[in-house]
């Protein structure tokens, strides 16, 4: 009887936990999720001001308060700054204290931001609350300044 070796048993558990893997990842994708419903009303498909299902594009609603004693304003940003040219949607800007808040949408129709990548927000204000919560009090420096402060 011809015995398998160590490499041959790793390989094939290796190739039965992908075939796993991927079996599960298939029928998760296939079910039904349930569809998120920004403030504005339309079904969300994931990209920034991209269209829902009704075809209507995703409303960025402008928001001008004081959070935690922080100025929080956000509003939709049609420079073309945020768009990275003309066939991509506009992207909110969001201030805090005047200072931009670099915000990064998911393809989930989530975001995170460059204060904290490793927690996913509904919405940019939701992210803008919480980055001014992780700063506690800190002064938020621009992206890309290289640590000086404008």
């Amino acid at each position: 009887m011809k015995k398998i070796t160590r490499r041959q048993a790793l390989s094939m558990s290796a190739g039965a936990a992908t075939a796993i893997g991927l079996t599960s990842a298939c029928s998760s994708s296939s079910s039904s999720k349930p569809a998120v419903v920004p403030a504005g009303g339309a079904a969300a498909s994931g990209a920034p001001g991209a269209s829902g299902a009704s075809g209507a594009a995703k409303a960025i609603t402008p928001v001008d308060e004081v959070f935690e004693g922080r100025r929080i304003q956000i509003s939709l940003d049609t420079s073309g700054h945020h768009t990275g040219g003309h066939h991509l949607p506009a992207m909110p800007s969001v201030r805090v204290d005047g200072v931009e808040l670099h915000l990064m949408p998911n393809a989930d129709g989530s975001w995170i931001t460059v204060v904290n990548h490793y927690e996913t927000f509904p919405d940019p204000l939701t992210a803008a609350r919480a980055a001014v919560r992780d700063l506690q009090g800190a002064i938020l420096v621009p992206l890309g300044a290289n640590g000086d402060p404008a």
